[in-house]
């Protein structure tokens, strides 16, 4: 029987806990789940370059900026972080593939697509934490 009475007092505690706990993300609106996925998803559409390969990688974010800029400031500021890397990163792709010709692209090409994909899957993270990700090496074009 004592087992029994100490076993009602800790399901209580947890009862009383969630009730806390529920509380708590109320109160945490700084960033709410749709701006969260939005800037992943801008973070993301940069992939576009494997569908279009030209310039997708500065198109899909693009759109998504240009269509929710105006609602959401912190999808505004992950538009432009994001627009700025990827202007960045054409730009070095541009030095790179021009630097085969010399030998080195061939190994610095690579590198620059591995760093990329990482950072943009970095990026994608943090804005899902509500983060804003600042890239590196990333020539500041939208301010």
């Amino acid at each position: 029987m004592s087992t029994e009475n100490i076993n009602e007092p800790e399901n209580e505690i947890p009862v009383e806990t969630t009730v806390e706990t529920s509380e708590a993300p109320e109160t945490s609106t700084e960033t709410p789940s749709g701006d969260k996925t939005m800037a992943m998803l801008c973070h993301l559409l940069s992939f576009c370059i494997f569908v279009l390969p030209s310039f997708g990688n500065i198109l899909g974010p693009l759109i998504l900026w240009l269509v929710k800029k105006d609602q959401d400031a912190f999808v505004d500021a992950t538009g432009k972080e994001v627009l700025n890397f990827q202007i960045s990163v054409t730009i070095y792709g541009i030095i790179c593939s021009l630097s085969l010709f010399v030998g080195i692209g061939f190994i610095l090409l690579p590198i620059l697509i591995i760093a990329v994909i990482i950072y943009t899957i970095i990026g994608a993270l943090k804005a899902n934490e509500g983060q804003l990700y600042k890239y590196p090496c990333t020539i500041q074009f939208l301010k």
